[in-house]
């Protein structure tokens, strides 16, 4: 009898440490879509979505010490997206940057004028993880061989 007491007594503490089947509190950012892999999605940038930014940015990278955060600024020279031809597409709502993993964003967007007229964008994307670092750099390897750009260290 002691025994089969013991043995229930176990079995409740150790279902005490048994996997939740209930939801997480905290659902991880999602750095790559699920459907990964998805070949003939080009890599490229996107102001208003729908519409390719055909303007090829300069991209200033830093990145901390320790790697745990990063900052790419971009600046984007007479983007298409100010073309009289495309204001009916609708209006920039932020940097979509998509490729075969998915889309990554940044809602950081100014214009910048000279004589009221709008000649550049600048977009800065903050990285606060390495993971995020690493997706960015995938990104960007990615719309490099696309647009035929390469890489320099300053």
């Amino acid at each position: 009898m002691k025994v089969l007491s013991l043995f229930a007594a176990t079995i409740a503490a150790v279902s005490a440490f048994a996997p939740s089947t209930t939801t997480p509190l905290r659902t991880p950012t999602q750095l790559f879509s699920e459907d990964e892999g998805s070949e003939g999605e080009r890599a490229q940038i996107q102001f208003v979505r729908g519409l390719e930014e055909k303007s090829i940015p300069q991209v200033k990278l830093t990145r901390a010490r320790d790697g745990s955060s990063g900052i790419a600024t971009f600046l984007f020279n007479n983007p298409n997206v100010f073309d009289a031809s495309t204001a009916s597409q609708g209006e920039i709502t932020g940097l979509f940057m998509s490729d075969e993993e998915g889309e990554i964003s940044t809602t950081d967007v100014n214009a910048r004028f000279s004589n009221g007229k709008p000649q550049s964008i600048e977009s800065v994307y903050v990285m606060k993880s390495p993971e995020e670092w690493d997706r960015f750099m995938r990104f960007m390897e990615r719309y490099g061989e696309a647009n035929g750009l390469g890489f320099s260290k300053a």
